[in-house]
Order: C-alpha cells, then structure tokens, then sequence
C-alpha cells in the first residue's frame, strides 16, 4: 500500500467520537485533523465520506481496539460493526491496525506538550488517531 500515491485517513472509532487523522500526500507525516460525534451513526457516516472525498483520501486506516491479550472484545466488535457500515459506501482500501494504548499514548504526549485538561479532552480522539496513521505509515516503509 506505501506505493500508492494520495493521502491517508484513519479513525479512532469511539462510542461517542471519533477521532480522524490525515497524512500528508506523500504518506510520510500523520497529523490531527478533526473529532466527529459518532451519534446518530448515519451523521457520521456521511461526514466520513465527506472528509474522504473534500481530501482525495486514497486509503483508510482504522484502529481495532483489541483486548491486552489480543483479542476481538466488546469494542472492537462496535468498530467492525461501524466499518461493516462504512465500507459499501467507499471504493478505497480499509485496513485495521491494532491500536492498544494509543489513547495512553495520546493523553500522555498532550501532557508533554503542557496542553490544558480540557484541550486535551476535545483533541484526545484526533490525536490518538494520528498515533494510529503515524505507526502504520512507519510499518509500510
């Protein structure tokens, strides 16, 4: 997938939210692009196919909240679900990647960067996404 050219998207799929990342055209750099409520579901859906076509998103990368032993619990089972909604709607490749700690991760790059609470509560989502996009855009060079 590295090869081919135009932008990434990924979503960190959440009850409430979900967080989206963007890379850059040339697939080197993840960045936090914006938070979408994830209720009502069709809402959702729509402004995903809204950001992918308004970015000329050429592959989506979703993380699966897996359990620490590895495997498919109640809220990966929710984002498989959610993409099982999705993917009849584009035509662009999805791919899953586990996405363990990422909010950890998130939370605690935004207390490095001295960001307040409730900043880091409305960006936690998008952030944590681009930790998603960045680990896989890593993993394809």
């Amino acid at each position: 997938m590295s090869s081919e050219p135009g932008r990434v998207m990924a979503l960190d799929i959440g009850e409430r939210r979900i967080g989206v990342a963007l890379s850059d055209p040339t697939r080197t750099l993840a960045s936090p692009l914006t938070t979408i409520c994830a209720v009502p579901r069709s809402t959702a859906l729509k402004r995903i196919l809204t950001l992918i076509r308004d970015y000329q998103v050429t592959a989506l990368v979703v993380g699966l909240p897996l359990t620490m032993n590895g495997d498919v619990g109640p809220q990966a089972t929710l984002v498989q679900q959610f993409v099982d909604e999705l993917r009849p709607l584009i035509d662009i490749p999805i791919s899953f990647v586990d996405e363990r700690l990422t909010t950890v991760a998130a939370e605690r790059m935004m207390i490095d960067l001295n960001i307040k609470p409730e900043q880091r509560r409305a960006r936690i989502d998008e952030v944590a996404a681009s930790i998603i996009l960045q680990d896989f855009l890593d993993s394809q060079r």
